[in-house]
């Protein structure tokens, strides 16, 4: 099943990046297992784009005006080469919806229990949204 996710951070000053077409499993009824298998699509992205680096990057200019348009441009390089732990991502994950670090939406409306029923029809709106907490000094 077929469904677009919007990642808004409320601390950044460009809120949200486009929206992207994620294909979830037909068995994701309910948030905790939507938790899951966003964690899985973003480790399995994370593998293929460390699996693809390539020795000699460069930057065409159409390439530039098009991660311009996201607010960042950059090589798309990954320094870390340890690949995370799907498991403790996945409670990692599961445990910072529970602390209050991100909220989900289905179509405008709050899913807040990870073990109620969930109902994801073809192309559903979820929107993520990240709390950024507040850093600082006081001197």
């Amino acid at each position: 099943m077929n469904v677009w996710v919007t990642v808004k951070s409320l601390g950044k000053r460009k809120p949200a990046i486009a929206k992207q077409r994620a294909e979830l499993p037909e068995t994701t009824g309910t948030l905790r297992q939507l938790i899951k298998s966003m964690v899985r699509l973003q480790v399995n992205a994370l593998q293929d784009k460390q699996s693809s680096a390539e020795l000699l990057t460069y930057l065409m200019p159409e390439d530039i005006q098009v991660q311009e348009s996201t607010g960042k441009v950059g090589f798309g390089t990954v320094y870390n080469e340890v690949m995370p732990d799907l498991e403790q991502a996945v409670q990692t994950a599961v445990t910072a919806h529970e602390d209050g670090l991100y909220k989900v939406f289905l179509n405008d409306e709050e899913v807040q229990d990870l073990d109620e029923p969930l109902e994801l029809q073809e192309d559903d709106e979820l929107v993520f949204v990240r709390f950024t907490m507040l850093a600082g000094r006081l001197w």
